[in-house]
């Protein structure tokens, strides 16, 4: 059972669908052919979170049998992506979801009709350039990560031969405007805030330097900026998509599916012809296209409101996921665990996340109407969280955790105070942010060291908590307003919002010695 059997025509599709392999229902070769013409979507990014869920949900619409139209993936970064994971499967993949009940679903995605290289140094550039001077391309999008949105003195500097991802799109945008005008969307699908707005602000940089250095007119910048031609419109997505598993390359080979390469390009690209993925996702977007789009709400996409995309990027922000995982994090370091799966079989830290969810943080948040946040909490702890095939640890979600608190818990604390709710129902997240403070000692609860996740200000934090001592009762606790008051940390000052002194007594008991983590932490969940 080989990908490229399919395109070849030498495949028995009985024996594959036998085995619980989803095939495409549309014509491959016809969609390809159709696209070549008049292609309606670029994607940018070529990584395993495109090939499992935007490519995937586009292969679903395909599917119903009302679109005709596939996407062309452009890698801007790592073009071994391309000759590596595109090329010798003819642009088809394996989707494999992976479910909580422990069960896999396998769907061969074909929606990719080309692969291209998006750089100047390569002939696909020109590929590109011709599609972008097209009048039917509708959508360009992205999952490059929120660093591909950068640039700097140097790239701007470059003219017309950036090397940065928004250079190399502004230079087609450029090219767009010069073949007339022609409308665009350009829809990040990236997971980082107002992710539109960081689309915008890279493009405009590149074009309003073109401008000033006379390498491209002021109207192209008014035509970037006129919102009937070109729009930046925001998106929430929410799926996880970690590198190729070898248990789901095993399971793969058992089937009797050979295309099971794992590969690793010279710039730490992890991916294979197969992408696993977890079952649940949501891909929310603000409904603001010039030239039409293509039909993603047949594969399931929401299309809707900026306000409401909004709300629902603060929904799981702040309350319904990224809360949860922070909490899990901090104190699933300090009690040893290795895996966000098995916290979820702990008896305190399980019914811990739940009413931080539940109970805490859900009188704050406004229904955006499209999710509802009881469900999307239910399937985060009964679906995602406990996935045996996720092997996300709690030491990689507590990296950078400074720069989390202030939004995933600091913004919660000060909808309390501006909606005048009772505060005294802010137990466990006040527990969260005290066992911050223990968690920045690297000490677990059995009394050995760890090594606390990378983080810009780990070092200044861990300098102002080194006076304080596990084990002892009678000490200089002052250390502890200095950390609690500073409002880049938190978002808020805490003393200031009444919670500061609470926090301090939390803290003191997960000081107590060892094993106070744990009988801290029962003691408070169980009061709960």
């Amino acid at each position: 059972m080989k990908l490229n059997d399919i395109i070849s025509g030498q495949y028995n599709a009985a024996e594959w669908e036998a085995k619980g392999y989803e095939l495409p229902k549309f014509d491959i070769q016809a969609v390809r052919e159709k696209t070549a013409k008049e292609p309606t979507w670029v994607h940018f990014g070529g990584g395993n979170i495109f090939r499992a869920f935007p490519a995937a949900i586009l292969n679903d619409a395909l599917n119903t049998g009302k679109y005709d139209r596939g996407v062309i993936v452009a890698e801007t970064f790592d073009f071994e992506v391309i000759d590596k994971a595109y090329a010798p499967y003819h642009n088809l993949s394996l989707c494999v979801n992976l479910c909580s009940d422990g069960s896999i679903e396998k769907k061969v995605i074909a929606s990719v009709t080309e692969a291209l290289k998006a750089d100047p140094q390569f002939p696909d550039w020109l590929r590109l350039v011709e599609i972008f001077r097209t009048p039917s391309l509708q959508m360009i999008s992205f999952t490059i990560t929120e660093k591909g949105y950068t640039y700097n003195e140097a790239d701007l500097a470059r003219g017309l031969k950036p090397v940065f991802a928004m250079g190399k799109v502004c230079a087609l945008l450029l090219e767009r405007y010069e073949a007339g005008k022609l409308p665009l969307t350009v829809q990040s699908m990236d997971n980082c805030s107002h992710n539109g707005d960081k689309v915008k602000a890279g493009v405009f940089a590149y074009a309003e330097r073109w401008v000033k250095d006379g390498l491209a007119p002021q109207a192209f910048l008014d035509y970037l900026k006129d919102e009937t031609r070109v729009t930046f419109p925001w998106s929430m997505i929410d799926k996880i998509t970690p590198r190729p598993h070898e248990k789901v390359k095993e399971l793969l080979a058992q089937d009797g599916f050979e295309d099971n390469d794992y590969i690793e390009t010279e710039k730490h690209t992890f991916t294979a012809p197969y992408v696993n993925a977890e079952e649940v996702q949501y891909l929310v977007i603000e409904d603001n296209y010039t030239n039409g789009r293509p039909p993603l709400h047949l594969g399931g996409a929401l299309y809707t409101t900026r306000e409401t995309v909004d709300k629902v990027e603060t929904m799981k922000v702040t309350t319904c996921l990224n809360p949860l995982h922070t909490a899990m994090s901090i104190y699933g370091c300090m009690l040893g665990y290795t895996l966000i799966s098995a916290e979820m079989a702990d008896e305190d830290l399980r019914p811990f996340i739940q009413k931080i969810g539940y109970m805490e943080a859900m009188p704050v948040v406004v229904d955006p109407g499209v999710l509802n946040p009881y469900e999307f909490i239910g399937a985060v702890i009964n679906r995602r969280l406990p996935n045996p095939f996720m092997p996300d640890a709690p030491q990689r979600i507590a990296m950078d955790t400074s720069q989390k608190l202030p939004i995933r818990f600091g913004e919660t604390l000060k909808k309390y105070i501006a909606r005048g709710l009772d505060k005294s129902n802010l137990v466990l997240i006040p527990l969260t942010l005290a066992g911050y403070a223990r968690y920045l000692k690297g000490i677990k609860d059995d009394g050995t060291p760890f090594d606390c996740s990378p983080d810009p200000m780990l070092e200044e934090l861990q300098a102002v908590v080194a006076p304080l001592e596990i084990g002892k009762a009678d000490q200089d606790w002052s250390p502890l307003k200095k950390l609690y008051s500073r409002k880049d940390i938190f978002g808020l000052d805490l003393y200031e919002a009444g919670l500061g002194e609470q926090i301090e007594g939390m803290v003191k008991e997960l000081y107590a010695g060892p094993g106070a983590v744990r009988q801290t932490l029962h003691k408070y969940v169980a009061a709960r």
